[in-house]
């Protein structure tokens, strides 16, 4: 009997350490899926009152967003990013918002979220460019960009190179997408492992991690840029932000939201009074 309960228990151990060895064997692959898939959330609302939906061409690839005129004399266009596994719904908020001050607004569904084409996320290598066609069908005058986590990160990227920019709130953006990614990692990902997620990431995403670096498009901004971070935000630490501002190369200001965790320095009724008044420093209201 003691024989057999032996055997039993050495078979259950070799069991658990070979499928140990084979998740460990493919944990990169599991790694680089987590990068480039991220869950898509469903839009489960339609568009706010005054607005309708439209679809914008990011190159292949067609996007699903809302867009409202604005409801007074118009001042310009704002655009909405949302953040990682979020979609445009999160925007409606804002359309209605700026909407009501004189802003035509945009909210859009980034590719591979919500409605819109695409598998794989690129943290903004792609989607800048995604964003770039999409500030092409608005109406010329002053462009703002308002940009949660993900979406923050995406609007610095394209504000370095794109002059139709005017300003830029960019709430709870990563420095750079590799500091990020190693700092989110579970603790079962060694540094070796997190390389080779990263590699099978490029491969399959056909992107650079390093040129993802919202911190380096900051050296080379010049319009005014408001930052936004969660004081408490542990998934992506305010030395993010704090990295950003000392890059910004134009006029710059950091809100730093007490006891605001990841995901929360956008809410609140005081933060978008703030913003509002940011831009209308930078707008002055006719």
């Amino acid at each position: 009997m003691k024989r057999r309960g032996g055997k039993i228990l050495k078979f259950a151990l070799i069991t658990v350490f070979l499928l140990l060895a084979v998740i460990g064997f493919n944990l990169p692959t599991i790694g680089a899926a987590l990068i480039l898939h991220p869950p898509r959330r469903t839009v489960a609302a339609g568009p706010p009152a005054g607005c309708e939906k439209v679809t914008f061409s990011g190159g292949e690839l067609k996007l699903q967003g809302w867009h409202g005129p604005s409801s007074g004399k118009r001042r310009g266009t704002v655009i909405y990013l949302h953040g990682v596994a979020d979609n445009r719904t999160s925007g409606a908020g804002v359309l209605e918002r700026f909407r009501e001050r004189g802003f035509d607004v945009v909210a859009y569904d980034s590719r591979a979220h919500g409605e819109s084409d695409g598998e794989a996320c690129t943290y903004g290598f792609y989607e800048k460019e995604d964003l770039r066609r999409v500030v092409d069908t608005v109406a010329s005058g002053p462009v703002i960009l308002i940009g949660s986590s993900l979406g923050g990160a995406v609007a610095l990227q394209l504000a370095a190179t794109d002059k139709r920019i005017s300003a830029v709130v960019a709430a709870e953006s990563f420095s750079d997408f590799r500091t990020v990614a190693i700092e989110r990692a579970p603790f079962v990902f060694t540094p070796g492992l997190i390389r080779e997620a990263f590699r099978i990431a490029e491969g399959k995403g056909r992107f650079q991690i390093d040129d993802v670096s919202p911190v380096e498009a900051a050296r080379t901004i010049t319009v005014p840029v408001l930052v936004i971070h969660g004081a408490a935000d542990k998934d992506t630490p305010p030395a993010h932000a704090q990295r950003i501002l000392a890059a910004l190369a134009g006029p710059k200001r950091l809100i730093l939201v007490p006891e605001a965790e990841h995901n929360h320095s956008l809410q609140g009724r005081e933060i978008w009074e703030e913003i509002e008044c940011w831009i209308d420093s930078i707008l002055k209201p006719k």
